[in-house]
This record gives C-alpha cells, structure tokens and sequence, in this order.
C-alpha cells in the first residue's frame, strides 16, 4: 500500500531539513548555497627548514581518499623522499568524523590530538596533507597547495647538497603553471566538492559549468599537441594537482557528486593525459581506488546515507592508453553518466 500524499510530503520535508543541519557540519555554505571551504590550519608558507635532509626528521601525514594529501604524496613520491621525509598514512573514523592513527603516533591516537599537541584551536579542522617536525614536536605546514611547494624544493637525505632531479616548476613553465594551478583549485579541485555539497540548483549549475567549462580548456590545451604537459613539456604542479580530481572522477566524483556531464572517455586528450601521468615512477602506488570508494560512499553519510558501496569500474580500464569506443564503454559510461 502506498503512503498517503500527506505523508510523503512532511517526510520529504523533514529530511530537506535534517538534510541541511547535517551538510552544515560538513560543508559550510554562504547564503547563496555554494560550498565554501573552509582555510587549512598551519597554512603560512615556510623556507625549507636547515634539517630537511636529515633522514627521519619530518613526516608527512596523508589519508589514502584525500584529494589534496595525494597531491602531497604525489610530489614526495615523484621526487623520491622517502629517505627524508617519513610517511604515514591516517585512516578515517566514519562514527567520529576525524581522521586516526593506525598505531599511536608521538603519544597521539588522532590527528586532532596532534593538532591540539601542535598548538591549535581548539574545535579546529584536523585536516591532511600535514608535514610534521619530530625535532621540534610541531607541525611545519597543513595547506597543500604551500606544501606541495615546499617539497619541491625539499632536498634528499642521499644527497642534501641539491634537490632531486624532477623540479616540478620549471622556470620557463613557471607562468603557466601557476595560471593553471588558480584556475584548477577554484573550478576542478574545489569544483566537483562544490557541485556535490551544494545547496541550491543555482550553486550546483554554476559550479558544474565551471567544472567542464575548465576540463574543456585543458582538453583543447593537451589537444592542440604543442606538449604533453598542461603547463609545458615537463610535468609540473599544475599537472600535480589535477591528477587526484581527474584520477576519482568515474571512480567516486561523477555518481556521487553529479558531475557526470561528460564522461572523461569524450575528452581523449585528458584521458590520455591521465594515463600519462599514472605511468610516471611512483605515482601507482599513491593510488588506492578501493579505500577511495569505501570512504566517500561510506562517509559521507548526507549525501549517500545508505553508505552502500556501488560497483566501479576497474582502475586499470581508466588509465589505459585511450579511451574506450564508445560501443566498448559500458561500465565507464554507466557510471559517469
């Protein structure tokens, strides 16, 4: 027997309701309904501390189904510092909303009781990426637009007296890396979280015709062949930080934040772009589909509040060589669209 009209009615309205108390917590909004992120603790740019090559001295703190860690963990593993820079990997807490330590790290169980260790507000965000001191028992930076910065000048502990050989900002890329950089962080990198967290029609129409208006731009940029690199011939941030969005796309971003307009199989150039960059040393292992969908399908209790973990396609159909036709696409185009 179906419910009365009555009752679907104050039932829809009641969970609008919940519905927006809940997104409260987990997105804030202006009044207008778009997502606004709010600022990373520990965000002030530094220099390159005088112990970075000291091996063991600092650690860097990334969770495996962050976008913005993995754009950290990106550049420590693209340029080799692991004999530096310790790494450790934070697991979410879905019933608490914060994020773990796996075993305790310098007496601390979270990452919220790092950051109160630290120095930081209390209530504030524990957020990753996080670069850690052990010397000085203190936190050297948490924004990873400033990290990723830093540890690409950050020297190796097997040869403290240069970097290592990959220099993500090279200097006759250096303009267009960093016009590509702002126009990713606000309309791609924020761009898909903005589409999924917001409030009204109006803030998600905007924010997806920014999105594809972008991905669009850097499709006619890696198709007019001048480079293989959105910024130039050499990899460089830019390139840094769109693989985290572009590499979740099918996987998590186009079903749960509806951002599947048009699946990345029609942007040949961007697919291929992607593949590119995922057959680079080292970036493989910085990728973990499976804890990716287990962490937003599972979390993100607003948006999916089953927290049911649908099927995806297999992160090898995603970074082949080209795309699929589009008589082949089946799972890909299913879940994107």
């Amino acid at each position: 027997m179906l419910p009365p009209p009555w009752l679907v009615r104050g039932a829809r309205s009641l969970w609008h309701w919940q519905w927006l108390q809940l997104m409260g917590g987990l997105a804030p909004a202006d009044a207008q309904g778009n997502y606004r992120r709010p600022p990373a603790g520990f965000g002030e740019a530094i220099a390159v501390p005088g112990d970075a090559a000291e091996p063991g001295a600092h650690v860097l703190i990334v969770g495996r189904s962050c976008p913005w860690a993995h754009r950290a963990w990106l550049v420590w593993a693209l340029r080799a510092l692991a004999d530096s820079i310790h790494l450790v990997v934070v697991e979410p807490d879905p019933q608490a909303g914060r994020w773990r330590f796996t075993e305790p790290f310098e007496g601390c169980g979270t990452l919220a009781e790092l950051y109160g260790r630290c120095g930081a507000p209390p209530g504030s965000r524990a957020t990753v990426p996080l670069l850690y001191s052990r010397r000085r028992q203190q936190v050297v930076v948490g924004e990873s637009a400033r990290l990723i910065e830093l540890l690409n000048h950050w020297p190796a502990a097997t040869n403290p007296d240069r970097k290592t050989d990959r220099d993500l900002d090279p200097p006759e890329q250096r303009q267009a890396t960093a016009a590509w950089r702002q126009r990713l962080q606000e309309s791609v990198n924020d761009g898909v979280y903005r589409c999924g967290f917001a409030r009204t029609q109006a803030a998600y129409d905007a924010a997806e015709a920014a999105l594809f208006t972008t991905l669009e731009a850097a499709e006619a940029q890696l198709a007019a062949g001048g480079s293989l690199w959105l910024s130039g011939p050499r990899p460089s941030l830019a390139d840094v930080q769109l693989f985290p969005t572009l590499i979740r796309m099918e996987l998590v971003y186009a079903p749960l934040f509806g951002v599947g307009r048009r699946p990345l199989w029609q942007l040949p150039a961007l697919w291929a772009w992607r593949s590119r960059f995922h057959q680079l040393p080292g970036v493989a292992d910085t990728c973990w589909p499976q804890a990716w969908r287990r962490d937003y399908f599972g979390a993100l209790f607003p948006l999916h509040p089953s927290g049911i973990v649908p099927a995806g396609p297999p992160l090898a159909t995603l970074v082949g060589s080209s795309p699929p036709a589009p008589g082949d696409a089946g799972p890909i185009s299913d879940i994107a669209g």
